[in-house]
């Protein structure tokens, strides 16, 4: 089938990864920015056109997916001033997506919508959650993702659809991640949860290449696939791959208690509200932060997908490490 494949959020950090992978396969890209959005990257690949637009804005999506063979929505907040505005974005935003393709009718492979680990919520044993086990979202984000997935599944009898939801994603322009080196390279770690909390982690390129394949994959319309690595790793030992990229050692960990960690998250949202900016640390992430595990299991994504992760966190970190010196983040 031949047309562009739209982009949403590819000025973004998975999003950027993802529009490389769509241009080294030579496939036609069209990356719908904000006027506001940095598309240094995009605009240095083969093959991507540019079209100003966001989720918010009905009529910029209308003219968006006119014509496209497939979309990969990868938009959405991770942060913000406050609550209802991930609602607003990742929740309303994407109904107004799927709005614009009933109305505009491009005949689509597959809409893939990229949700995340957030939408189901932890696990309490660091084992991934049971199959079929009711979502928990303990964030205003992780909610807006499950609600944004419910309308996507939902829609799946209009066109074709499927969900992915990655683990940790971390890699080069991560600035995410970028805080765990910067605080093992200056040897001083604030711990704001267990050493042995759980993570499963998945590689931007990995998770790049799942999230294409699940474009034209011969696939149940609906489908959902948890993205992850295969090797689950505890926060202590994520430390020591970032350690050993970097060659440092930490001096000094700080252990936060609950009740601290609350009054920084309090005094950060006061300095957005005052500022204007949405910020990171909020109580609400607070409740991410603390909760025991973040696992899952990718088991369906390899056999229905055909696809194979090629970099686990300890070679990820040596890369990103090496990205951010070059890049001067760190």
């Amino acid at each position: 089938m031949s047309g562009p494949v739209l982009l949403t959020g590819g000025s973004g950090f998975l999003g950027s990864h993802i529009a490389d992978r769509l241009a080294e396969s030579g496939t036609e890209v069209r990356a719908l920015v904000r006027p506001t959005s940095d598309v240094r990257h995009l605009s240095s690949l083969p093959g991507v056109e540019l079209v100003l637009g966001a989720v918010d804005d009905v009529e910029s999506l209308a003219a968006a997916v006119r014509g496209v063979r497939g979309i990969i929505h990868a938009a959405g907040l991770i942060k913000a001033r406050r609550p209802d505005d991930f609602r607003r974005v990742n929740a309303q935003g994407t109904e107004n997506l799927l709005e614009a393709v009933r109305i505009a009718r491009p005949n689509l492979t597959r809409l893939v919508y990229i949700s995340s680990l957030a939408a189901v919520g932890p696990s309490v044993d660091g084992r991934p959650r049971p199959i079929g086990a009711s979502p928990a979202p303990v964030t205003a984000y992780g909610r807006s993702k499950l609600s944004a997935e419910e309308s996507v599944r939902g829609a799946s009898g209009d066109m074709p659809t499927a969900v992915v939801r990655p683990a940790v994603v971390h890699g080069p322009r991560d600035r995410e991640t970028l805080a765990f080196f910067q605080a093992v390279k200056m040897g001083v770690l604030p711990l704001t949860g267990s050493p042995q909390s759980v993570l499963s982690m998945v590689y931007c390129t990995d998770c790049a290449d799942a999230c294409v394949r699940a474009l034209d994959a011969e696939i149940e319309n609906g489908r959902s696939f948890d993205l992850e690595d295969g090797r689950p790793e505890t926060l202590e030992t994520i430390v020591g791959h970032i350690e050993t990229a970097l060659d440092r050692r930490v001096r000094i960990r700080l252990p936060i208690p609950g009740p601290v960690l609350n009054l920084a998250a309090l005094a950060t949202e006061a300095f957005g509200f005052v500022a204007r900016k949405p910020v990171m640390l909020t109580r609400d992430k607070v409740r991410e932060l603390r909760a025991p595990h973040w696992v899952c299991d990718a088991t369906a994504a390899r056999s229905a997908l055909g696809w194979v992760p090629q970099v686990l966190f300890s070679e990820g970190a040596r890369r990103s490490a090496a990205w951010y010196r070059e890049a001067g983040w760190l």
